[in-house]
């Protein structure tokens, strides 16, 4: 809480601080096909939030450590790890860190992908083509400024 200062006898008292708006994400896109990342980063960065992409689980894993994502946007299907094996990893890793991953599959659409993308740690699944409004739906949460306690 900021204090306002007046010269004289009065006493400092707080004043309003601006009501904060959505914040910004760090997001990585993670996916084997470049169109779907590049057109994610665009449609993210278009919504005020800091994105990179990359296109195989190996690179996944690379780019938490020095990005430091907020939310990592995973396809399943990938090259080198599959997208199943980084959230598992990333999961084991974090300890207590609740880091937002959301697989994507084209691919994998049964309830037992569904089942097996919780054990290993996502949050939510979308499949393809998902729409980028229910992408941007599950950010909306983790953008709106917590009230104070």
């Amino acid at each position: 809480m900021r204090m306002t200062i007046k010269r004289g006898s009065e006493a400092p008292r707080p004043s309003a601080e601006p009501p904060k708006g959505p914040r910004a994400l760090r997001i990585l896109i993670a996916d084997d096909e470049r169109d779907t990342v590049l057109t994610l980063m665009m449609l993210l960065r278009e919504e005020g939030h800091e994105v990179r992409g990359v296109y195989d689980g190996r690179q996944v894993l690379d780019a938490i450590h020095g990005f430091d994502p907020d939310v990592v946007v995973l396809d399943i299907a990938m090259p080198k790890l599959s997208g199943w094996e980084v959230a598992r990893q990333v999961r084991a890793r974090s300890g207590g860190d609740k880091r937002m991953l959301i697989g994507v599959s084209g691919e994998y659409k049964n309830d037992v992908d569904r089942l097996l993308s919780e054990v290993v740690g996502f949050d939510h699944y979308l499949l393809k083509p998902c729409s980028p409004n229910a992408l941007l739906a599950l950010l909306e949460p983790l953008r709106t400024p917590q009230a104070p306690l």
